[in-house]
């Protein structure tokens, strides 16, 4: 998994590369939380996302419940992969996303 940040003033732009699960759901994490202060709207581009397990759901969950506090998350370009699981584990009414 690769991750690039793109922040600019209170907007941050998360970008994910690969795999979202048990291994890598502590990274992601860790990268996007640290840069979490004074951020108004989080955006994290799915685009390149393929997989995301249980592991990734509890981090999205995790965030989400921050942001609600501070601004807005907002996913985007999210695969019928990934939005599969998300309907499946009712995600989809939880999170607020795009489709590719």
């Amino acid at each position: 998994m690769n991750i690039k940040k793109v922040k600019n003033g209170t907007d941050l732009t998360i970008l994910v590369n690969g795999r979202i699960d048990t291994v890598t759901a502590p990274e992601f994490e860790s990268a996007v939380k640290t840069e979490l202060d004074g951020v108004k709207a989080l955006t994290i581009d799915f685009k390149n996302v393929n997989y995301i397990s249980s592991a990734g759901l509890r981090v999205l969950l995790s965030l989400q419940k921050k942001m609600m506090k501070q601004g807005e998350m907002k996913l985007i370009n999210v695969s019928d992969t990934v939005n599969d699981v998300f309907e499946v584990t009712g995600f989809d009414e939880i999170l607020n996303y795009d489709m590719m």
